[in-house]
């Protein structure tokens, strides 16, 4: 006993009307998926354009930028410090001062570390520890990935006790450090007045050796940085480098600060 209203036919013999198919969720489920597959298709292919967005190609173009950069500011640097020779020295020729006042201003670029200072020094050498590196002595765990490097503190620790020690002028890598300069590190590279190195990192010191060696050992910063050192391979090293000639600083002694907006 069967109403032809109620069966899937389309007969033309009920008293009612044949019921129109329906559409079934699975079926929008389904089409819907298909329709979002295509949209992530069309987006990789436009944001591949044909290259593999797999790969760390932006990341290495990044790192060549850093360095073509830094590699630049080095030229302007020597460029700038020519220049500034120069003008110096035009300036002394025709400036109308006294020997007395030569000889002041002659000081005063000294201590600011414009210019080229020669003297004993000392030369620390810091350096990451093996990528390997296991705990060297008993009781300590096992290395994380950032106790193996060099950090921004690490640095500074040496710097600050340098100048503890009585260092009358500074080198870090190849560039002299001045009243302003920043030590600075972003990840495990440093960034020092524009321009970025790996390590190992050399920091050098013009001053009595004695004492320079003396506020190194001092320096509670340092003697924490040691135990990384005898457990898990940090690089240090410090050497009596004689008579050493620290260059001048080149860069520019322009102040830059924040301004209020008016």
């Amino acid at each position: 006993m069967s109403n032809s209203a109620d069966s899937p036919g389309t007969g033309s013999t009920g008293s009612g009307p044949a019921r129109r198919p329906r559409f079934r969720p699975v079926r929008i489920l389904t089409a819907a998926v298909f329709a979002l597959a295509g949209l992530i298709f069309v987006t990789s292919f436009n944001t591949a354009k044909g290259t593999d967005i797999r790969t760390d190609s932006s990341l290495l173009k990044l790192s060549d930028l850093i360095q073509e950069r830094s590699r630049k500011n080095k030229e302007l640097d020597a460029s700038n410090a020519a220049l500034r020779g120069n003008v110096e020295s035009l300036a002394e020729s025709d400036d109308g001062s006294t020997k007395a006042q030569d000889e002041r201003l002659s000081g005063l670029e000294k201590r600011a570390g414009t210019q080229k200072l020669t003297g004993r020094a000392v030369t620390v050498t810091l350096n990451d520890a093996p990528p390997n590196a296991t705990a060297k002595l008993p009781g300590y765990p096992e290395p994380q990935p950032d106790y193996l490097v060099i950090h921004q503190q690490d640095l500074q620790a040496v710097v600050n006790a340098l100048w503890q020690g009585g260092a009358k002028g500074i080198k870090v890598m190849d560039q002299r450090l001045i009243s302003t300069s920043a030590v600075r590190c972003v990840g495990n590279t440093l960034i020092l007045q524009g321009r970025v190195y790996s390590p190992p990192y050399k920091i050098t010191a013009v001053g009595d050796p004695g004492r320079l060696q003396q506020a190194l050992a001092a320096s509670k910063a340092i003697q924490t940085y040691m135990v990384y050192v005898n457990v898990y391979g940090l690089g240090w090293k410090v050497t009596d480098d004689g008579t050493v000639t620290l260059p001048g600083y080149s860069g520019t002694v322009d102040l830059h600060y924040a301004k209020p907006v008016e």
